[in-house]
């Protein structure tokens, strides 16, 4: 009786060299991109390593970083404007920005007209400290926390919340090159004059990092790619995305959570003095608008609808 034939080799059918020439590719590439437009990091050569880790591990861990992939274009994409300041092709908002924010939501004191970032300076405490720190470290983690979940869930679902979070960011970084702005901490140490090149600065979450002694948001902050893109506040625009996938997905009780963390994120933004409430409140139309953009290019786009479809088949 003939013997049925063996399977073929996992090894052989999971790594092509269509695989390794793109991968190896795209990796090269990126790399050189980044050396010469912002010179050598570290991280990026992590960056490649994990993702050509994750890529070639396992079917299911490529499945996972070919759908993530969404997320590190934002990142690739957010780290190379250092190399494009906004404040080159516009000029920046700073003294009118700042009386904006008086007009509309200043505070009366015995000592005159106040912004509500000048109110909180004010009644800052270290409860509140501590909280709106902790409310702030879930400005990234949130949402990729969420992807990760509706990656297991739905990969419909998780690729709409992906390309959804990218149109929002291409709406925000339209508008910081269309509006630079300068954020409240920067009024308080600089005044109405422009500095080019300014370095990033933690404001009041440095009362974070003293509370623990720790050089968490200092970090960070040191490493912004650009002061001046105050305008529109995507720390409030990410969770409202979240909020609204999980909203469509009837997640129930969560969304309790989802809604709490947001309205923190609005707060912290104005308390530890990164942004006026009107940035915010751009935040907050930015997210909207890219929910309406993306839904809109899902609908009528058909090339771009059978790009989703594909790319869906890819990571199922």
């Amino acid at each position: 009786m003939q013997q049925p034939a063996s399977s073929p080799d996992l090894t052989t059918r999971f790594v092509t060299s269509k695989d390794l020439i793109i991968t190896v590719t795209i990796s090269l590439i990126y790399l050189l991109f980044s050396k010469l437009l912002l010179g050598f990091k570290p991280e990026q050569l992590v960056l490649v390593i994990v993702f050509n880790a994750l890529y070639y591990i396992s079917l299911p861990t490529r499945k996972f970083i070919t759908g993530f992939s969404i997320f590190i274009v934002y990142w690739i994409i957010f780290d190379s404007m250092k190399a494009f300041p906004n404040y080159r092709f516009n000029p920046v908002h700073i003294e009118g920005l700042y009386d904006a924010e008086k007009a509309v939501f200043g505070i009366q004191t015995a000592g005159g007209l106040i912004t509500p970032n000048h109110y909180w300076l004010m009644h800052s405490s270290s409860f509140l400290d501590v909280l709106t720190g902790l409310f702030y470290l879930c400005w990234i983690p949130l949402p990729l926390a969420f992807a990760t979940y509706m990656f297991y869930r739905s990969r419909s679902e998780f690729l709409r919340f992906a390309f959804t979070f990218i149109v929002v960011n291409f709406v925000g970084f339209t508008i910081y090159y269309t509006y630079p702005a300068a954020p409240p901490w920067y009024v308080d140490q600089y005044g109405y004059v422009f500095h080019p090149l300014t370095p990033g600065n933690t404001a009041g979450l440095a009362r974070f990092d003293e509370y623990f002694g720790v050089k968490i948001f200092d970090g960070l902050y040191s490493k912004s790619s650009n002061v001046f893109a105050a305008m529109p506040s995507l720390h409030s625009a990410y969770p409202v995305i979240v909020l609204y996938y999980g909203l469509r997905n009837r997640l129930g009780a969560i969304n309790l959570f989802f809604a709490f963390v947001t309205m923190g994120i609005f707060f912290s933004a104005v308390y530890n003095n990164h942004h006026y409430i009107l940035d915010v409140i751009a935040g907050i139309l930015t997210a909207c608008t890219g929910i309406v953009l993306f839904n809109l290019l899902l609908k009528y786009n058909h090339r771009f609808l059978h790009f989703f479809k594909r790319l869906k088949l890819r990571i199922a």
